[in-house]
């Protein structure tokens, strides 16, 4: 089928596509307040070291991969391992993973639109209750806002590359960065804004151990998608005659970029709403800083700007995050939908009705389990506590299994792949490559220290989640 199969349009497509996989809601709530907390500029600098030296050769192995076979990720393991059944667990990993983190992904997404359309209706100060959240996410009105949100993802989806992935990015993406900008500028003229801009800016070096680094490194890979199957399946979508290299470099600068602004609208708004804030005690969940803490943050704009200026406000900045939801939903969506259809040789209409009914199914379910079904809420216990189908799903598939994946790629390309056939594949499009510096870091790291690293995450992040006991102290 790769004679038949459907290309990006442009360079441009795909890294506005791959870059709103990579954009999601952990960039613009998540990382700022976790470099805000562990040691502000140092944390940023730690950040971006692990980028450029860690996560971007995993980047580029993954693209190239999906683009030399044209396949999703499991035609690609069995093509490039020349149908070693060795090697059928990690594609079919690469597959499973995306599948499931789909789930918990549109519990979320879910629930950002159901703030979004409350703030359209102007009940912001509904919203800044301190127990309206509890409440909302176990009240029945979220199922109608699922079948809105499976609507938006399967319209999108349908158009298949052109017509679907990459306009819904050409849109989104620019329309994510105005919206943040717009934010930030404002933002930044509220009263005691700059304390927030200096606890996010300016190093303390002394806040560095091994968990702030093992922090910043997950946040690093988990941000970029990496180990999710979307790079290697959206690279399978683009021309010979494209610079991976290239591409690669600004998908990972326009994650970061996102990030670092996000943390300019932030942490001014927090420490603008009160000034005495002590970052230690902000939390580390996107979940509870978006849904519980920034709503009464917006609602107090009020002051200054009215109610329906705090609420044209708060819509903003939802509508901002929806965005960045939706864009990532997309594209892990894509990568089961993609193995379907090439699989099973089954219209991609076909392959997203079989998805949704089954990923639908799953939401549903985990949609109950904070609450509504006590069965599913209590579901099972292990790291010395009880855990809902949610926090499983969100434990075993976003937590434990993506390290692993980008464990199982670094050892792929090198062992079995070859780093020759590796750089053959960089080099096209990428003229010079072949004996750079870059080529020769490319093949050093990901033989040697990053598979390891991965392999440490991925044994201390099992022993910790599952049996509460910290193997190499963070």
């Amino acid at each position: 089928m790769s004679e038949k199969r459907e290309h990006f349009s442009s360079r441009l497509g795909f890294i506005l596509a791959a870059a709103g996989s990579a954009v999601g809601i952990g960039n613009l709530v998540g990382f700022p307040v976790s470099a805000t907390k562990n040691g502000g500029g140092a944390f940023l600098l730690v950040y971006a070291l692990f980028v450029i030296f860690i996560c971007l050769p995993v980047m580029m192995a993954e693209m190239a991969m999906g683009r030399k076979a044209q396949k999703d990720p499991l035609g690609s393991y069995k093509l490039l391992a020349g149908n070693d059944p060795k090697w059928n667990f990690a594609g079919f990993l690469a597959v499973l993973t995306p599948f499931m983190i789909a789930v918990f992904y549109m519990v979320i997404t879910v629930w950002i639109f159901g703030y979004l359309s409350q703030t359209a209706f102007g009940n912001l100060d509904a919203l800044a209750q301190p127990d309206n959240f509890g409440t909302f996410i176990n009240s029945y009105t979220v199922f109608g806002y699922m079948a809105v949100v499976a609507i938006i993802v399967n319209l999108i989806l349908v158009g298949g590359v052109k017509e679907g992935i990459e306009k819904a990015a050409k849109f989104m993406m620019p329309a994510l960065f105005v919206l943040l900008t717009a934010l930030v500028v404002y933002v930044l003229t509220l009263d005691n804004a700059m304390a927030g801009v200096k606890y996010y800016i300016v190093p303390d070096f002394s806040k560095m151990n091994a968990s702030v680094l093992n922090g910043a490194l997950a946040q690093a890979f988990f941000s970029l998608s990496l180990g999710m199957g979307i790079l290697m399946t959206y690279a399978s979508y683009i021309s010979k005659k494209d610079d991976i290299v290239g591409s690669a470099k600004m998908v990972a600068v326009t994650d970061s970029l996102v990030a670092f602004i996000a943390g300019l609208m932030v942490l001014p708004a927090i420490f603008s709403f009160n000034p005495n804030t002590d970052p230690s005690t902000l939390s580390d969940s996107s979940v509870s800083m978006i849904f519980v803490y920034l709503p009464k943050i917006l609602l107090a704009l009020q002051a200054d700007i009215g109610y329906l200026g705090a609420s044209i406000v708060a819509f903003i900045f939802f509508l901002l995050v929806f965005f960045a939801a939706i864009t990532s939903l997309v594209s892990i969506v894509e990568v089961p939908t993609a193995t379907l259809s090439d699989r099973k040789g089954i219209s991609r209409k076909k392959a997203l009705a079989i998805l949704t009914l089954s990923t639908g199914v799953l939401t549903v379910l985990c949609t109950m389990s904070f609450g509504m079904v006590e069965s599913l809420t209590k579901f099972v216990n292990y790291g010395g506590a009880d855990k809902s189908l949610f926090d499983i799903v969100y434990d075993v598939f976003y937590d434990t299994i993506l390290p692993l994946n980008g464990l199982m790629v670094c050892l792929f390309v090198m062992y079995r792949w070859k780093k020759a056939n590796l750089s053959a594949e960089l080099s096209q499009g990428c003229d010079g490559y072949i004996g750079s510096f870059t080529e020769k870091y490319v093949n050093f790291s990901l033989s040697t220290f990053i598979p390891a690293i991965l392999l440490l995450i991925f044994v201390n992040t099992v022993a910790t989640k599952f049996f509460a006991f910290s193997i190499f102290g963070f």
